[in-house]
């Protein structure tokens, strides 16, 4: 299991558009993985689950995942919020 802290900088958050390029590259990957914002875990894979997090912009959460391309998971989900779901 391998886990990664990053903040949310685009200007809508992980709603909509974004939460669905999320929930996209999550479903590209084998391992499972969940996002948590404070004490609330979902599936990565959820997009219904991730909506339900109320991400906006600002907000702190953590990747986790937990399989065989665990690394790789974390890694490209990182990179994806990163780059502020393309919008920079």
């Amino acid at each position: 299991m391998i886990s990664r802290g990053v903040t949310i900088r685009n200007s809508v958050g992980l709603h909509a558009r974004p939460a669905t390029f999320f929930v996209q590259k999550a479903n590209s990957f084998k391992s499972s993985i969940w996002v948590e914002k404070e004490d609330c875990r979902v599936n990565a894979k959820s997009l219904l689950g991730v909506l339900s997090l109320g991400i906006s912009k600002g907000t702190a959460i953590t990747l986790i995942a937990d399989g065989v391309d665990e690394a790789d998971a974390v890694e490209g989900l990182a990179e994806l919020v990163d780059s502020e779901f393309g919008d920079k």
